[in-house]
């Protein structure tokens, strides 16, 4: 009996032993090697990528910028659709819906910048960014891509944030990923054939009739989701 509570007693002081000075000041520094290394390695990394493609700098650094904010923030859109039924949770929900109307804001800048304010002769293909035609492979490519995206635990940012933090089962689905969208390249011609596949893309600006009413619709059903996930996040966490 004795024995047993010596051993709880030596547990218990293990569980709650803390850090040294010394033990912290070694760790501090190991960090702090580190980090200078992964600087430069990534310095290296950009001048080397600078000689291949004369935007290989800059595409590295945004790369490397995005990462650590996807990483420290936890940003994932899958996670935004899947937390509030999961945990009642809609922070992230929120979140991508505030990301959606400032990138929107941004886009339509860049779009109106590089066409002008005329829709009439507007070529959609000529705009930046993908504008892609619709159809019923897009509704079906959404849903099989929403199943996989819960299995695999995140959305393509979510899954190259978690491998680069190590995660065994997010190389997996990255595997998986490669594995269909070559699958969907190969049946995208035979659903071309069926005339499964819609030609000609939905453009707002030009559906609405204006830059202006294509905007307003947009801010509009995104506040009216912006409202609806904050009324849905307080119900769920008992503050209404």
């Amino acid at each position: 009996m004795s024995e047993i509570s010596v051993t709880g007693k030596i547990a218990r002081s293990g569980a709650t032993r803390r850090e040294t000075p010394e033990e912290r000041q070694r760790k501090a520094t190991i960090q702090i090697s580190a980090g200078v290394l992964l600087i430069a390695a990534i310095v290296a990394v950009a001048f080397y990528s600078q000689g291949a493609n004369p935007k290989g700098a800059y595409i590295w650094i945004i790369g490397i910028g995005l990462g650590y904010v996807l990483q420290r923030s936890r940003f994932c859109f899958t996670a935004s659709l899947r937390d509030p039924i999961l945990t009642g949770s809609t922070t992230l929900t929120k979140a991508v819906i505030i990301a959606l109307a400032l990138s929107s804001v941004a886009y339509a800048a860049l779009q109106i910048k590089a066409t002008g304010m005329n829709l009439e002769t507007l070529e959609v293909a000529k705009l930046p960014g993908w504008i892609r035609d619709v159809g019923i492979h897009t509704v079906i490519g959404g849903f099989l891509f929403g199943i996989g995206a819960v299995l695999a635990g995140g959305c393509a940012s979510g899954t190259l944030m978690r491998m680069g933090e190590g995660f065994a089962q997010q190389w997996l689905s990255f595997v998986f990923f490669v594995v269909g969208s070559v699958i969907g390249s190969v049946l995208l011609p035979l659903m071309q054939a069926a005339g499964l596949y819609r030609k000609g893309a939905v453009y707002l600006p030009q559906f609405f009739g204006g830059w202006v009413p294509a905007l307003i619709v947009q801010f509009a059903l995104l506040a009216t989701l912006y409202v609806l996930a904050d009324w849905y996040g307080k119900k769920k966490s008992g503050e209404l």
